[in-house]
């Protein structure tokens, strides 16, 4: 028989807590990377009751809540409305979250969250029982990073989806956060290797010098990798990305020109960091981060 010894039987610290803000910072999406799912479905669910959502959701064992920044008043109800986030308040380079729950909620909103990689320092009241219970986290402000990959490989070796992320999860680190992976299919065009599918990475960083380091060092990677001579790589700095939903519709449905793609990118303010054939799937991928289960299908749509 095997005795299980338990320093904190009540406590599942989060991977990770990440907040990506705005250029306004009147809009954030708090990102939660969960080591138990079904704790986090349950959050989710009574998440999406407070007054400050405007969307909840799940991206593999991450959870992702689209809210307006801000503070609010919670009515917390047992079995209904049992826990919520209180405010979103962002200061400089930091981001204040307070999320508040009864019960087993409230342990969720304290030490839990509290203990989750990444966050700079905490306060939480006690918890668990019959409690309310509180806690307010501090983590760094981050903003949205896309990157847009396709042409990697040849009719012979390689795969752009598998790569991408092993680069990514080498480059993953506490000032730029890779945070989605999404395989875009494309139209089937006559120049493509195999499955016609393109890549988009998204990270959150803190500073302007941590994404100018991630993509000078994901262009050498890919630099060095790559086993094509017509590898695309497009960057784009934004909190959303639906300028770039017609232009993914039109590559989903059709074949474009390189031409045209160049010059979408320079209308819509995407950078070109390899200007290889694949900026055209390279561009088609942006509108599409974070929804790998969508993207896949080339009948979705934005």
């Amino acid at each position: 028989m095997k005795e299980v010894e338990l320093t904190d039987p009540y406590t599942i610290p989060y991977r990770g807590i990440y907040a990506v803000c705005d250029e306004e910072n009147k809009n954030a999406e708090i990102i939660e990377h969960t080591n138990c799912y079904s704790g986090a479905a349950w959050s989710r669910f009574h998440y999406a009751r407070s007054p400050l959502i405007q969307q909840a959701r799940a991206v593999g064992n991450m959870t992702r809540y689209l809210v307006n920044t801000g503070a609010c008043d919670l009515s917390l109800k047992a079995s209904v409305a049992a826990a919520g986030i209180e405010s979103v308040v962002v200061e400089d380079d930091e981001v204040s979250i307070t999320y508040a729950g009864l019960g087993g909620g409230g342990v969720g909103a304290t030490k839990c969250r509290a203990l989750a990689q990444g966050v700079l320092r905490y306060n939480v009241s006690e918890s668990g029982g019959g409690r309310a219970a509180k806690g307010t986290i501090v983590v760094p402000r981050r903003e949205r990073v896309l990157i847009g990959i396709d042409d990697t490989d040849t009719k012979e070796e390689g795969a752009t989806w598998s790569m991408t992320h092993n680069i990514a999860m080498a480059l993953n680190c506490n000032e730029s956060v890779y945070l989605s992976h999404s395989l875009v299919q494309l139209f089937p065009v006559s120049a493509k290797t195999q499955n016609c599918v393109s890549t988009v990475l998204e990270f959150g960083c803190v500073s302007k010098e941590a994404k100018q380091e991630l993509l000078e060092d994901l262009k050498a990677a890919l630099l060095k990798y790559s086993v094509s001579d017509e590898t695309g790589m497009v960057v784009l700095s934004s909190f959303e990305a639906s300028r770039m939903e017609e232009y993914s519709t039109l590559c989903r449905s059709g074949e474009l020109t390189k031409d045209f793609a160049m010059q979408y990118a320079r209308d819509n303010g995407v950078d070109v960091w390899l200007d290889g054939n694949g900026v055209i799937g390279a561009l088609a991928s942006l509108a599409w981060f974070a929804r790998p289960d969508e993207s896949v299908d080339l009948e979705a749509k934005l």
